[in-house]
């Protein structure tokens, strides 16, 4: 097995997202990367998300505002949906969408509805899509990967978990 720069990238990718998670579950702090580490994981961070195009669906615009000020530091494109129907009509409108940010509970069309929307249209198959909900409950990430979903992160959003599986899903 030969290892190159990419599978390399891959590799920090996952176990950023790993560290992430295993924070999030242990009380114990874990040593964080050093400085040197740091400084290369952003600029790779910066060159895979550069003049990718991100759908952030939210009827919150406090969400939205948050969300999009946050990740066009990274020079990401936003387009921006209220709802699951506005979110299908971003998709049909700009061909070049990379991933989706999809919140759950909306209303007009929630994000469990618009996931299988989205999933049920050839085109979309292998579209990511990051659910996003307010109140993790016990099943909602099985729930979300049923209805479509590839990932799912709760809010209050962790940015630096998000980024990881920006990364994850856009490299």
């Amino acid at each position: 097995m030969r290892f190159d720069d990419e599978s390399n990238d891959r590799l920090i990718d996952e176990v950023s997202l790993f560290m992430n998670k295993l924070k999030q579950d242990s009380p114990v702090s874990l040593p964080s990367i050093s400085k040197a580490g740091k400084t290369k994981a952003s600029s790779t961070m910066e060159k895979v998300l550069k003049g990718k195009t991100i759908l952030i669906t939210d009827d919150d615009m406090r969400n939205i505002f948050a969300l999009s000020s946050a990740l066009q530091a990274y020079d990401l494109k936003i387009i921006i949906a209220n709802n699951g129907r506005e979110a299908i009509e971003r998709l049909e409108q700009h061909e070049n969408i990379d991933l989706v940010l999809m919140d759950i509970m909306m209303p007009e069309m929630d994000g469990y509805e618009a996931m299988q929307t989205i999933r049920s249209k050839k085109e979309y198959a292998k579209l990511p899509i990051i659910a996003l909900t307010a109140k993790a409950m016990k099943n909602d990430k099985e729930k979300c990967i049923e209805a479509g979903a590839n990932d799912y992160i709760s809010k209050p959003v962790d940015m630096d978990k998000l980024l990881s599986m920006l990364r994850v899903w856009l490299s």
